[in-house]
């Protein structure tokens, strides 16, 4: 038997019935839907329900999920995981049997996190237009002006400026208007148990067991139920879309009432996004990017050593002596000589390839999404709002710029592996590494 629940933006409760109106809860910064993947032979043949599907919504689109139902009744692996709860934290076993027993396994959840048999080809251009629009800057400006406060007061703390902070929760669900409607406990569980055949299956499995975990302690000790939390199709929870390992790990209590809430609670998801990017190294009042010149001779160089890794390494002196032309004024090149950076390559179809130099704090962006896609949006729709603010409240308190390389105007969008897992295993809950790009 085939159910069919429906899922539409405009709706906002989760009912199990044929028809479940469900609300579009998007994964920005996603590719899209993979190719269908069978369910094993020994499985049971999905049902079908309206499900968020992890792009940009369209109010009214219905979308469908497939699941199969008590999948992880009475399986050895997921037995086997529980026997593991119950001796390391403690967990009561017919408890944690009933909560497994009650998981779906998300057909759907697989087809997007298994890579395309036909690589898609990468498009900065085309994804700087889809996160640099008009809608985010727009809601970015009434995001900064409605906690400006708070942002200040993480800056100061953290050393992360605010654009940086407004940038990230931008980029990644609208500033909380879509932060997923997959059930958690559904989309983790499939992944940990059942995720698809890919080169770095055993790792993925691993990364999300881990997730899993870290979900079920922290709903514990939060006294959350775990069956009701939603968020994207690979478990990323909130305004900020924090795995649940990084909100273990980083996320922070910022309106001072002694309860973490990423979905209900701004203070909190930006006091967690400077924590992490802080935790994760961000350097106080460095640039994030510095252009470089658009000759031939430095576009060469700046090819030959774009190798698409996102940690810094070329010391900035040694791009300098092979010819590469910094396009930079206000950088002390004496001063900045020992600094490593990294290419940073932007393709384009039809166009020649963009580069840019990125510092230490671009390196931290990747870390919340390994994708240079990603971080360079991220930062440059930033500086969009920060501009958009300057202009329209002249001297308003948006803290100092940390960082150089414009905002945006002249850049060329890694696609995105949205608002779930990066390659990274501390990564946030952005999109998987196969469809970032």
């Amino acid at each position: 038997m085939t159910l069919k629940t429906a899922l539409s933006a405009s709706s906002r409760p989760r009912r199990t019935t044929f028809a479940l109106a469900l609300c579009v809860a998007a994964s920005l910064c996603t590719g899209a839907a993979r190719a269908q993947t069978a369910a094993p032979k020994s499985r049971q043949t999905p049902l079908t329900l309206a499900q968020a599907q992890p792009q940009t919504p369209t109010q009214g689109q219905t979308f469908e999920e497939e699941i199969v139902p008590q999948r992880y009744a009475n399986n050895p692996d997921v037995d086997g995981f529980i026997n593991d709860m119950v001796a390391r934290y403690d967990f009561d076993p017919t408890a944690l049997h009933a909560l497994f027993a009650s998981a779906n396994y998300s057909a759907t959840a697989v087809k997007l996190v298994t890579p395309s048999p036909v690589p898609g080809v990468k498009n900065w251009r085309a994804y700087q237009a889809r996160f640099l629009d008009p809608v985010r800057i727009n809601a970015g400006v009434r995001f900064w002006r409605a906690n400006q406060a708070t942002l200040q007061r993480a800056s100061e703390e953290f050393g992360v400026p605010p654009e940086v902070i407004v940038g990230i929760i931008g980029v990644e669900t609208i500033y909380g208007r879509y932060m997923g409607n997959f059930r958690v406990l559904d989309a983790l569980t499939t992944l940990a148990f059942d995720y698809p055949d890919t080169p770095n299956r055993a790792e993925r499995m691993a990364t999300f067991r881990k997730n899993l975990e870290d979900y079920l302690v922290w709903t514990r000790d939060a006294q959350i139920d775990p069956s009701s939390v939603l968020g994207s199709y690979t478990g990323a929870i909130g305004i900020p879309q924090f795995l649940p390992s990084s909100i273990v790990q980083y996320a922070v209590d910022y309106e001072g009432n002694n309860h973490i809430d990423l979905r209900g609670s701004t203070a909190d998801a930006i006091g967690s996004v400077a924590n992490y990017l802080r935790q994760n190294g961000w350097e106080s009042g460095r640039p994030v990017v510095w252009n470089i010149a658009t000759d031939a001779g430095s576009l060469g160089i700046a090819q030959a050593a774009a190798d698409g890794k996102p940690e810094p390494r070329w010391p900035l002196s040694q791009l300098l002596r092979s010819g590469l032309v910094l396009d930079q004024p206000d950088v002390d090149i004496a001063a900045e000589a020992g600094t490593p950076v990294t290419v940073i390559d932007l393709p384009s179809p039809g166009r020649g390839t963009e580069y840019k130099l990125g510092l230490k704090n671009f390196y931290v962006l990747t870390r919340y999404n390994r994708s240079f896609f990603y971080a360079l949006a991220v930062y440059q729709l930033g500086m969009r709002v920060k501009a958009q603010m300057l202009a329209t409240q002249p001297g308003v308190g948006v803290g100092p710029a940390n960082g150089n390389g414009g905002n945006g105007g002249n850049g060329g969008n890694n696609g995105g592996n949205g608002n779930g897992m990066n390659s990274a295993p501390n990564g946030t809950g952005a999109t998987p590494p196969e469809q970032q790009e």
